[in-house]
């Protein structure tokens, strides 16, 4: 393992300004819809709960991950902090994404993380639910990959 492995900065206990900067990085990660990128930031057994499904590890994330971004098309993601603590980071987000036939999705939801003391996220709780939405309703709008500074954050959109 690569240093870079073993410490993900910004390091618990977390501040304001280094819990935001800790959620722009999982948004950014996730934008990529690079599975092992994403899966980086994460203990080596990492415990999740996305929905219903409950992973161990990260090939188990990576193996979800890749299995998510084929059938969430065009996926576009914004986190924001809700809360902090010690090592630990409440973040609310909405993503857009449509399936194979057309249709498009925002999906909300919150996630509860709890962090080691190298800055690897050990557990992720999400809760999500998908609400279908027409074309012209879409807010997420920027080229695949990651959100541009300028482009407003959920709490500017409405969200």
């Amino acid at each position: 393992m690569s240093t870079s492995e073993l410490t993900r900065p910004p390091l618990p206990p977390f501040t304001a300004e280094t819990a935001a900067q800790k959620a722009r990085l999982a948004e950014d990660a996730w934008n990529s819809r690079d599975p092992e990128r994403v899966s980086l930031a994460y203990t080596p057994d990492s415990q999740w709960r996305n929905r219903a499904h409950f992973l161990t590890g990260r090939a188990a994330i990576v193996d979800f991950l890749t299995r998510k971004w084929t059938r969430e098309l065009d996926y576009r993601l914004i986190k924001e902090v809700w809360a902090f603590q010690d090592n630990r980071i409440a973040v609310r987000f909405a993503y857009e994404w449509h399936d194979e036939t057309g249709h498009w999705f925002r999906s909300y939801g919150n996630e509860n993380w709890e962090f080691d003391a190298h800055g690897l996220m050990r557990l992720r709780i999400a809760s999500i639910n998908d609400l279908p939405i027409v074309p012209d309703d879409r807010l997420f709008d920027w080229p695949l990959g990651r959100r541009p500074d300028d482009h407003p954050g959920l709490s500017r959109l409405g969200l």
